[in-house]
C-alpha cells in the first residue's frame, strides 16, 4: 500500500478538534463509577487503587504512542482496520472490523446510550419527577442513537463542533467538584499499601483486575485514528492530540478519585460500594454542595455520556467505510454522501446494530466489549515491529518513543491484562472470542457472493 492517498473525506479536524473528540469519548460514564470497582478489586487500599489508575494510564499512553506512529505513516480513514490489513491481511483485519461492528464498537454505543437513559432516570426524581421505566429508558437510548447519527450524517465538522462545546460544558463541573473535594475535603487519605493476609499472587491478581477496570474508563483513545484522513496535518496533530489528551485524562481520573476519598468518610465509601452504590461522585457533591451539588453532578454525568456517545457515533462508522471501500465488506458501506462527504451507509448500519444491542443490560455490554479490543490492540502494537522491518520506506512523521523497549513492555502488559480479563469474565470473553472467529467464515461468504455476482455480470 502506498504511503500517499488522495482523500475523499473533508479535512475538518485540527489539534483542538482532535483533543475535543478524544476527551469527549474518553471522559464519558467511566469517571463516575469505575473508581468504585477499582477500590473493590484492590481490597479497598487507596494507595493500591491509585497505583492501578497510574498503571492503566501508562499502558494506555504507551499503546497510543504505537497508534501515533501507525496513524502518521498510514493516515487513512479506518484506523486499526487499516493497520491490521496491512500487517496481517484482509482476513484478520475483517475479523477485527466485523467484531467491532457486530459487538464491540456497536456495544459501546449501546452501553453509552443505556447509561445516558439510566442517569436521566435518576435526574428526573431529583427534580421531583418519577423514575423512568426500563422500556422508556430503552426508547430514549434508541432515540438518542438515531438523533446523533443524523447529526453526524451532516458532516464531521458539525460533529466535531458538538465535541468542542461539550468538552467545556462537562469539564467545568467535573473540575469544580475535583477542586472543592481536594481543598475543602476534611478526610485524611491513607496512601500506604498495606494488605493483610494477601500474598504476592493475590496482589498481582488485584493489580490485574484493577487495571482491567481502569481500561474501561480510559477506553476510546483509539478512535481519533479512525478519523486520521479527516485531520489537518495528521503528522503533527495526531501524536499531539493523543499524548495531550491521555496525560490530561490520567491526571483527571487520579485527582478525581482522590477528591472523593477526601470528602466521604472511608467507612461510608466501603459501605456504599458493598451495597451497590457505585456513583460516589454524587454523594461527594451532595456532601459539599447539598442537593444542588447532587443535581449538578447528575447533569454533568448526562453531558459526559452524551459527548462520549456523539464521539463514538462519529468515529466507529469510518472503520466500516474503510472495509467497504477496499472490498472486504459490503460495498455500499464504502459510499460517501455527495453533499455531506460522510460515509452515510456505514453511519446508518452502525446505528441499526447498536439499537439491536439495546436488548442487553449495561453490565453485560461492558463485559462483552473488553476481550476483543484487547486481542486486536495487542496485534496492532506488534504491527509496529512488522512495519519497521517490511516497510522502511514509509514516511514516519512520528516515530514511537522508546522503540523497541516500550512496545515490548506494552505487549507484555496487554497480555497480562488479557489473561486477567479472561479469568474475571470467562463467559463474556468466550462469547467475544466466538464472534472474532465467526468473522472468518463471514468474510469468505461475502467474497464468494461477490465473485458469483461478477461471473453473472
Amino acid at each position: 500500500m502506498s504511503n500517499e492517498s488522495l482523500p475523499i473525506l473533508k479535512k475538518e479536524i485540527g489539534l483542538f478538534g482532535g483533543v475535543s473528540i478524544l476527551t469527549g469519548i474518553m471522559v464519558g460514564s467511566g469517571i463516575f463509577f469505575i473508581g468504585s470497582y477499582v477500590l473493590l478489586f484492590t481490597g479497598f487500599s487507596v494507595g493500591l487503587a491509585i497505583l492501578v489508575w497510574l498503571i492503566g494510564g501508562v499502558l494506555t499512553l504507551f499503546s497510543s504512542l504505537a497508534y501515533a506512529e501507525l496513524g502518521t505513516s498510514l493516515p487513512y480513514s479506518g484506523g486499526y482496520y487499516v493497520y491490521l490489513r496491512e500487517a496481517y491481511g484482509k482476513e484478520v483485519a475483517f475479523m477485527g472490523g466485523f467484531t467491532n461492528f457486530i459487538l464491540a464498537s456497536s456495544g459501546s454505543i449501546a452501553a453509552l446510550a443505556i447509561a445516558f437513559s439510566q442517569i436521566l432516570s435518576n435526574v428526573i426524581p431529583a427534580l421531583g419527577g418519577d423514575v423512568l421505566s426500563s422500556g422508556a429508558q430503552k426508547i430514549i437510548a434508541a432515540g438518542l442513537i438515531i438523533g446523533l447519527s443524523v447529526v453526524n450524517y451532516f458532516g464531521v465538522k458539525l460533529g466535531t463542533s458538538i465535541q468542542k462545546v461539550f468538552i467545556w460544558v462537562k469539564a467545568i463541573p467535573i473540575i469544580l467538584v475535583l477542586i472543592l473535594g481536594l481543598f475543602l475535603g476534611t478526610q485524611q487519605v491513607d496512601f500506604s499499601i498495606t494488605l493483610e493476609n494477601v500474598g504476592f499472587a493475590g496482589v498481582i491478581g488485584m493489580l490485574g483486575f484493577g487495571v482491567v477496570a481502569t481500561l474501561w474508563a480510559y477506553e476510546g483513545w483509539t478512535n481519533l485514528n479512525n478519523l486520521t484522513e479527516e485531520m489537518k496535518n495528521p503528522g503533527k496533530n495526531l501524536p499531539k492530540a493523543l499524548v495531550l489528551t491521555i496525560v490530561s485524562v490520567i491526571l483527571l481520573y487520579i485527582l478525581y478519585n482522590i477528591s472523593i476519598v477526601r470528602v466521604i468518610p472511608f467507612g461510608t465509601i466501603v459501605d456504599n460500594i458493598q451495597a451497590g452504590n457505585i456513583y460516589l461522585g454524587i454523594t461527594a457533591a451532595a456532601t459539599i454542595l447539598g442537593q444542588a451539588g447532587m443535581i449538578i453532578v447528575l447533569l454533568t454525568m448526562l453531558i459526559s455520556v452524551f459527548g462520549a456517545l456523539s464521539g463514538c457515533i462519529m468515529a466507529f462508522p469510518r472503520v466500516y467505510y474503510a472495509m467497504g471501500k477496499d472490498g472486504s465488506f459490503i460495498d455500499a458501506f464504502g459510499k460517501i454522501d455527495a453533499k455531506t462527504k460522510t460515509p452515510y451507509i456505514s453511519i446508518i448500519a452502525s446505528a441499526v446494530v447498536s439499537i439491536l444491542l439495546l436488548v442487553f443490560e449495561l453490565a453485560d455490554l461492558v463485559s462483552l466489549v473488553a476481550f476483543g479490543g484487547l486481542v486486536f490492540n495487542t496485534l496492532i502494537i506488534f504491527s509496529v515491529f512488522l512495519f519497521r522491518k517490511r516497510h522502511p520506506e514509509y514516511l514516519r512523521p512520528y516515530k514511537m518513543w522508546g522503540y523497541p523497549v516500550v512496545p515490548i513492555i506494552t505487549i507484555v502488559m496487554l497480555l497480562g491484562v488479557l489473561s486477567a480479563t479472561l479469568v474475571m469474565n470467562v463467559v463474556p470473553s468466550l462469547i467475544g472470542l466466538g464472534v472474532i472467529l465467526s468473522g472468518l467464515p463471514v468474510y469468505y461468504l461475502i467474497q464468494f457472493i461477490k465473485k458469483a455476482k461478477l461471473k453473472k455480470e
